[in-house]
């Protein structure tokens, strides 16, 4: 159990933590939520030990493990695979003690754990992680200097899953996964075998991954049970009643007050007057909740055009004269909500600059309003801000005839205050450069707003606004996200980018849902008329029969190593002068040893045998 009591912790002489305490039982998983700035990171930082409590506890099971996702992998010549596999420091250790180690019990010992830990089998859950989170065979094999930060992040999480920690301290990691391995982290964490804590403003994640809400408000901690949409209900309710009974209590202690006065000064009265000033005394106070303050976006209001505002006829778009989607025919309205669904690599960013007119179409044709002004949101474009410059600079950079106080009213209209507006933007949090971003984007009042994945950094509450937002604008939106919370409330049209086509989505969100958790259904024959007499069942592929061979072959060196392991107890127990009663305690210790190594080598045997059968089974397929 993760035990937080009454923890108290400060950021220059500002106050995250007074009193803050929680239970969080072993093997729960818990989503942290609660205000950007509240001290949710802090949080982490305080139970991994970075930082030190001004007072108060907090306590783990002794020896637990404690895991996260570090701030990037380095770019390396180490191939992606080898860098989760070297992500559990254990494993590591032990393999390359079970090389040197000549002290037969110490062998044992390596051997025992190494099975209890399933290291035999660590290369196929490494590549399987990896592959949940967007990596090919092929791409496990690349270094990972091949691949971008925001790919490495991946790189550093699919780590951290590896390796298992008995407390596992995930912060926002859906902000860099596409839809498909947002969906593969939700069902990898309800399986997973140890606590999980999350901080994530996903309510998907929220509502599917965890059982448990942890909430950080005015300085204080409370657990509650249930997904997100639960804890919400029950937030709701509490405040409504919290609010309701401070009103009553206001009438009642205006009641009272109203007699103490009237009748204080009278000798008749007195008495009761007296009774009364005492009942307010001991009247504890009821405060009722104070509002969230309200996150607002502002969209400015584009003209009407007269559609369609972009049209592509037979067109196709890539990178260096190489066509990554073809034959697009496809027709954008004013009044459009499109959602782009697809595997990472089809193409949604591809069609998305194309349409943002970012790329030329190296086929075809595309035609677009001769008024039309687009608005582009990407997540790069975030990263790309002048970190030096305040977002008050940057805006006039861009209207510099417009009076500052209008440039305030903007940067108001997007939830950055007069404080935000002087700050340095690299002092600004994730969520407000985003705000900034969205801003400049929608700055020109465009015709058409295209979003790569805005919610990134953003928390629930500026979700929520931004959906109301895109709800009453009067532009077309065409949208990429990994939030489905976000894509069923604004879409109301889906193309599947998939194959280098692109093309309307038919069913609904959530059947896509369900046929990306299934694995993607096999094309459908060309030929339907054609039915074979005899249905063949799927060939194995060449990277799984090479890792079943691999997996059999680490099988195999683990049992010898075992035999050579129980060769040497057998002989150190064939030594009779081990069975003097002087060395009972010595004998008793040897003869643990190698019922261990049996019962280990018994393991082993089982696993090389099923690891056989597999490959047998693959082959004959």
């Amino acid at each position: 159990m993760l035990t937080l009591d009454a923890i108290t912790y400060a950021i220059e002489g500002r106050p995250l933590f007074e009193g803050a305490s929680a239970r969080i039982p072993t093997g729960h998983k818990v989503g942290l939520v609660g205000a950007n700035g509240a001290g949710k990171t802090t949080l982490f930082r305080l139970i991994r030990g970075e930082i030190a409590l001004e007072s108060g506890e907090i306590t783990l099971p002794v020896r637990a493990r404690i895991g996260g996702v570090a701030q990037e992998v380095p770019s390396s010549s180490t191939s992606l695979l080898n860098t989760v596999l070297e992500a559990d420091t254990e494993r590591a250790s032990l393999l390359a003690e079970a090389e040197t180690a000549t002290d037969p019990a110490r062998i044992a010992e390596v051997q025992t754990r190494l099975a209890d830990i399933e290291a035999w089998s660590a290369e196929a859950r490494a590549s399987a992680i990896l592959r949940g989170l967007g990596f090919d065979a092929e791409a496990q094999q690349r270094p990972c200097s091949d691949f971008s930060g925001g790919w490495r992040m991946r790189v550093a999480l699919a780590g951290v899953l590896f390796a298992q920690p008995d407390l596992l301290l995930l912060d926002e990691p859906t902000n860099y996964l596409d839809l498909e391995g947002a969906l593969w982290l939700e069902q990898y964490l309800t399986r997973y075998p140890h606590t999980v804590i999350i901080i994530s403003h996903d309510r998907g994640l929220l509502n599917r991954a965890v059982g448990s809400i942890l909430h950080l408000e005015n300085r204080k901690l409370t657990l509650w049970n249930g997904p997100y949409d639960q804890f919400a209900r029950q937030r709701a309710a509490a405040r409504a009643n919290l609010a309701a009974a401070a009103k009553k209590q206001e009438a009642r202690r205006a009641h009272l007050q109203s007699f103490v006065d009237r009748f204080k000064a009278k000798a008749t009265k007195a008495a009761q007057a007296q009774a009364r000033v005492k009942m307010l005394e001991k009247m504890e106070p009821i405060t009722a909740p104070e509002e969230a303050a309200k996150q607002v976006f502002t969209f400015p209001t584009p003209e009407q055009l007269s559609p369609p505002i972009i049209t592509l006829d037979s067109a196709a778009v890539g990178y260096g004269g190489k066509p990554i989607l073809r034959r697009l025919n496809l027709r954008i309205d004013q009044d459009d909500r499109i959602a782009l669904l697809g595997r990472n690599g089809e193409g949604k960013s591809t069609l998305s600059k194309l349409l943002a007119g970012k790329l030329e179409v190296c086929e075809g044709r595309i035609a677009r309003s001769s008024k039309l002004r687009i608005g582009y949101f990407a997540q790069h474009q975030v990263d790309e801000l002048d970190l030096g410059a305040t977002p008050l600079l940057h805006l006039q950079r861009l209207r510099p005839e417009e009076h500052p106080s209008k440039l305030r009213a903007r940067l108001a209209g997007f939830g950055l205050l007069a404080d935000q507006a002087e700050t340095e933007v690299g002092k600004l949090s994730g969520g407000q450069k985003a705000r900034l971003s969205l801003l400049l984007a929608t700055l020109d009042a465009p015709h058409l707003l295209i979003l790569d994945e805005p919610t990134n950094h953003l928390d629930i509450e500026s979700r929520e606004a931004l959906v109301e937002a895109l709800t009453a604008y009067s532009g077309a939106v065409i949208l990429v996200s990994h939030d489905m919370h976000l894509l069923g409330l604004v879409a109301d049209r889906l193309w599947l980018v998939k194959g280098g086509a692109v093309a309307p989505y038919a069913a609904d969100l959530e059947a896509y849902r369900a046929e990306l958790l299934a694995g993607d259904p096999d094309d459908k024959p060309a030929k339907a008329a054609e039915k074979p007499t005899k249905e063949k069942p799927a060939q194995p592929s060449r990277e799984k029969i090479l890792a079943l061979r691999a997996e059999a072959r680490k099988c195999e060196e683990r049992v010898e190593k075992l035999t050579e392991m129980l060769a040497k107890l057998d002989e150190k127990l064939a030594d009779p002068e081990l069975y003097e009663a002087s060395r009972a305690v010595e004998r008793d210790k040897w003869l643990l040893k190698h019922a261990e190594a049996r019962e280990a080598m018994g393991r082993a045997e089982e696993l090389w045998m099923e690891a056989l059968e597999a490959l047998e089974v693959a082959m004959a397929g």
